[in-house]
Formats: structure tokens, sequence, C-alpha cells
């Protein structure tokens, strides 16, 4: 067994209860629906979802199309993000965050993540990751550590969050804890072996 799975449960349940979970201490919120055309739950990410910026073979750094639906109709904006709770740094990984999209988004274009694409909806705030970027950074987990889990979560907020992109992702994080009216997410794992 390695030490990832000895330290949580199995499955979405899991993820929620888990101490390493992008969920734990967070209030618990009504869940809606969270699709993708590039990724599935439950799937193993693969090259246009790795990280070639920080050296996986073959890595490209695009992020998934997403789309969502069933959200609360009082829902004025949305978060996007991507985290990884199992990087050994004491306080995970983010590899994309994007705030205050306005609540009339309800779907992301594949590569939305590239700010040279220009994909991502005017009024849409990207902070840089964890990586020092203001983009989306692909799984990069350390060699023969073991399976690590990428969530791609869809925040519904009440208002928008209003911070600039010098804030940092646990900042956005803190004030979703606020704001978070919903929640909808998609697990995939990547390991290097």
């Amino acid at each position: 067994m390695s030490h990832i799975e000895s330290q949580a449960p199995a499955g979405k349940l899991g993820a929620l209860m888990s101490a390493n979970s992008p969920f734990f201490n967070l209030p618990e919120l009504p869940t809606f629906t969270l699709t993708s055309t590039d990724i599935e739950d439950g799937g193993v990410l693969t090259g246009p979802q790795l990280s070639g910026a920080m050296g996986v073979p073959g890595g490209e750094d695009v992020s998934p199309q997403l789309s969502w639906s069933g959200f609360p109709e009082e829902t004025k904006a949305f978060a996007v993000t991507c985290y990884d709770p199992d990087a050994p740094t004491g306080s995970g990984f983010w590899h994309w965050v994007v705030t205050d999209l306005d609540a009339s988004v309800t779907s992301l274009e594949t590569n939305a993540g590239d700010p040279a694409a220009d994909l991502l909806p005017s009024g849409a705030v990207t902070l840089r990751n964890d990586a020092g970027e203001p983009r989306f950074v692909g799984a990069a987990p350390p060699e023969g550590h073991g399976p690590h889990r990428y969530f791609f979560i869809v925040t519904a907020l009440a208002e928008p969050l209003g911070i600039d992109e010098s804030a940092t992702p646990a900042f956005a994080g803190f004030n979703m804890f606020f704001k978070g009216i919903g929640r909808a997410w998609l697990e995939c794992t990547y390991e290097a072996k």
C-alpha cells in the first residue's frame, strides 16, 4: 500500500473526509455537475495535462475543457481551480486558479489556461500558480512519490471574489470559504515512475 492510499479512503467520499483533501475544514456545499471532453473523473491524466514546463516528457501544460450545470440559482460568479493535495510541500500545489468568471459562463475551452491563447472571458482573473506563473501548469509529481490526485474544481460564488492577480491561491481559497455556495469537481490521478 502506498503512503497516499494509507492516508485516505478511496473515492469521492474519502476525498471529503481526508485531512489530505482540498475540502478538509471547508463547509459542505451543494454539489453540481462538472464534465470535460478532455479528462474524466477517476481517470489518469495524459500528455496534454502533464507539465512540460516542469520537465515531464511529453507534457503540454494544456488545461482541459470544462462544462458545468445545475449550480445554485443565486450564483453570481465562479472560480475554477486545479489542486494537488499530495504534493510534498506541506500545503499541496495549486496548478491553476481563475476567479470571478461571470455567472453566465458555464464552460471553458481546452487551453483556456494559457494566457497567450486568449480564451478566458472578459473579467476573469488568473492568479499565479505555485510554479509562479499566471496560467495552468500540468501535473509533475516527483518520480517515485506515488500517485498524486488532481482536483479540477468549479466553485459557485454568492458574489465575485473581487481580488486581483497579485493575490495568492491560498487567499483566493480563503475568500471562497466565505463566498462559496456550491462546488463541482473532477478527480484525476498521475504517477511518475
